[in-house]
């Protein structure tokens, strides 16, 4: 486990932000968990952002949960 620095949030809220197409994306770090950040949009959280290290290398796992009440009802 590493944790992750605010230079990482910075760059990683950056990548979001571009890749979304959105400026409300923000990252937030998280003081129980100092190797995770909270993404919100706005002020609603949405997901959770890892740093990974393994064999050298350094990757980011978001982690979205969508609770199926959250979803529109189906056509029929």
């Amino acid at each position: 486990m590493s944790n992750i620095q605010q230079t990482e949030i910075v760059r990683l809220q950056n990548y979001l932000r571009t890749t979304f197409g959105t400026d409300r994306l923000r990252l937030k770090p998280r003081n129980e968990a100092p190797d995770s950040a909270e993404v919100l949009l706005g002020e609603e959280f949405i997901a959770l952002i890892y740093k990974i290290e393994e064999e050298g290398e350094t990757s980011y796992d978001l982690n979205m949960a969508i609770l199926d009440i959250d979803l529109p009802a189906m056509a029929s």
